[in-house]
């Protein structure tokens, strides 16, 4: 007994040794940019591995002036809500009519979101920049949202799709038997039990919406429209790179997705266990 105890515990130390190197390995990054940050421009070019000599809090000064930080910022954050929320209730509601009416049309319907998902971006962005044009919503917020919706659709449609197969029929049902309407079952009584599957989706499009730099640079000219991705793009010139600012805006723009993962990390580990529960 005192073997096999002594065994597993060599294999949980050893466990834990990988698991903390994976960690080191994960956070170099994050070493590089944040360290950096505070560093001056010769000192990033002459030893960037190196720990700041002087924390230099000015860069980020700088950088929040030079990117209008609390403009650009208000801008990603609008755009991202509102896509989100869009996002979130159209493709809910689509994917629930889709699973409760199986019929031959949204078996099809299914299948077109399904293959648009392995359709690069890139094969359809100016057909893309072509219709929000043509619609009168170019450099517009609107017209980027639209765009995002559009883009977004087929992945959150079809992992929402998987999950409402998992909702019992039986609870809309009594629902019914109570006097519930069609609107109000959705609203009531599946659109709650949704609510694992729609952080998971809120999460994977916050990270792309946020971080997205082509589609708001081919739809977004006038600098007040700018999101953070754009601005911050403006400090790599052709012959120039200002890693003294571009760093600190860096770290400003993955700030609030770095708060918003760690205040969603209790419902994304609830939405794991009902998970792992269903299965």
């Amino acid at each position: 007994m005192d073997f096999i105890a002594r065994k597993r515990n060599g294999s949980r130390i050893v466990t834990q040794i990988v698991v903390i190197l994976l960690a080191i390995l994960f956070l170099v990054p994050f070493y590089f940019l944040v360290g950096n940050s505070f560093k001056g421009y010769g000192e990033i070019l002459s030893n960037s591995a190196s720990f700041p000599g002087a924390f230099n809090g000015d860069n980020y000064t700088q950088a929040w002036h030079a990117t209008n930080f609390s403009y650009v910022f208000m801008n990603s954050l609008v755009i991202t809500v509102v896509s989100n929320v869009l996002l979130a209730l159209l493709c809910a509601m689509c994917a629930y009519k889709m699973v409760r009416n199986d019929n031959l049309f949204n078996r099809v319907l299914f299948v077109a979101f399904v293959a648009a998902m392995v359709i690069p971006f890139q094969a359809i962005m100016i057909p893309l920049v072509q219709v929000i044009s043509g619609i009168g919503l170019m450099n517009t917020r609107i017209g980027l949202i639209v765009a995002y919706l559009g883009f977004g659709a087929p992945l959150t449609v079809f992992l929402l799709h998987g999950f409402v197969k998992s909702v019992p029929v039986d609870i809309e049902e009594a629902a019914t038997v109570d006097g519930s309407s069609p609107n109000g079952i959705f609203f009531r009584v599946v659109l709650p039990l949704m609510q694992p599957i729609i952080v998971t989706v809120i999460i994977l499009n916050t990270l792309w919406i946020w971080n997205d730099y082509l589609m708001p640079s081919l739809i977004l000219h006038d600098p007040q429209l700018r999101t953070i991705p754009i601005a911050t793009y403006m400090f790599f010139g052709e012959y120039t790179k200002q890693w003294d600012l571009a760093l600190p805006a860096l770290v400003m723009g993955i700030t609030p997705i770095v708060i918003f993962f760690l205040a969603m990390q209790k419902y994304i580990i609830e939405g794991i266990a009902q998970g792992s529960v269903k299965g």
